[in-house]
């Protein structure tokens, strides 16, 4: 019997045919769906849907028959928007595992190239820890090599916002690989994303930028620089939410704040000159406290005229600030 199902089609109602638990595809493009639509209304589904079929007993006693999905839920999904009462489709009494029906869904998404990246990843990722599959027999599945499809999964290693980014076409699979390489500096991630989609990069830009990053790091963790410089650019690249760099020289020494607009830099100078104002009041109310101790008048601690303090309070010119 099975081998009469495997080798015939068969035409099925659609609303007897349930979706695939373990369709790796979670989005499909409406506006294709409605083309495929229009084209099963003129022309028919021309390739047969691939279910397996289950016997079930009803609450009278009879027999029913139902079909679950193993590959072509895209196509049932456009013949039930063209209105169409039957499908043609191929019973595989084979699939009815479901290590196979994810195995069997993946490899179709694929050879088609319909999975975005984090789908793909997702998929692999469940045929590993769902049923024990190793690496390189993922790879011989679906007939790609181990480190394509270790690199697949670690695309889930990234923040959720940028995995959607991903999924949405709006950076690159290629831009992946410099974000992994920041994987243990969020707040340069975070920032290289940013740059990513504002500034347009290419991938080509963005490995040389996260290279630079990385390189800096061992730079300045091995050789030049101290820990307290260390920690004060970290905690000021996570106060003002962009990359900065410290740079001490032989005399001095160089900070530099990235900004992606104008407005991204006003925001940065709000935040600078709200620092700098916080610090002034944390530093005066310290002299107070001190003056307090040793009983001298309040007055004395503050020889701004009322106007200088209006102006000190009340306004901050970025083009008047340097640090």
């Amino acid at each position: 019997m099975s081998e009469f199902y495997n080798n015939a089609i068969f035409w099925v109602e659609v609303d007897k045919i349930k979706p695939n638990p373990f369709q790796p595809r979670k989005e499909f493009d409406e506006a294709k769906l409605q083309d495929l639509a229009k084209s099963i209304r003129q022309y028919g589904v021309i390739q047969p849907l691939t279910v397996t079929r289950r016997e079930f007993e009803k609450p009278d006693g009879g027999i029913g028959t139902d079909y679950e999905l193993i590959a072509g839920e895209r196509r049932l999904r456009a013949s039930k928007l063209a209105g169409v009462a039957q499908v043609p489709v191929i019973i595989r009494a084979d699939f009815d595992d479901d290590k196979t029906k994810l195995e069997v869904a993946i490899i179709e998404n694929l050879q088609r190239e319909d999975l975005n990246p984090i789908d793909r990843a997702k998929a692999f990722a469940r045929l590993v820890s769902e049923f024990g599959f190793k690496h390189v027999q993922v790879a011989e599945k679906v007939g790609k090599s181990r480190e394509y499809v270790s690199n697949t999964i670690r695309l889930l290693m990234l923040p959720d916002d940028i995995q959607q980014a991903l999924s949405d076409g709006k950076i690159a699979e290629g831009h992946t690989r410099p974000l992994l390489m920041l994987i243990d500096r969020p707040e340069e991630q975070k920032t290289l994303f940013r740059e990513i989609i504002l500034k347009r990069l290419t991938v080509r830009d963005s490995e040389s930028i996260a290279r630079r990053i990385a390189f800096d790091k061992v730079r300045k963790k091995e050789y030049l620089y101290s820990p307290e410089i260390l920690e004060m650019e970290r905690e000021l690249t996570e106060a003002l939410g962009t990359r900065v760099a410290i740079e001490p020289k032989e005399v001095g020494g160089k900070l530099s704040i990235d900004f992606f607009s104008e407005d991204d830099l006003q925001t940065l100078f709000a935040a600078l000159a709200s620092r700098i104002a916080q610090k002034k009041n944390e530093a005066v109310a310290d002299a107070v406290g001190a003056a307090t101790e040793a009983e001298l008048p309040v007055e004395q601690l503050d020889d701004r005229t009322e106007e200088e303090k209006t102006v000190d309070e009340n306004t901050f010119d970025p083009r008047s600030f340097s640090l």
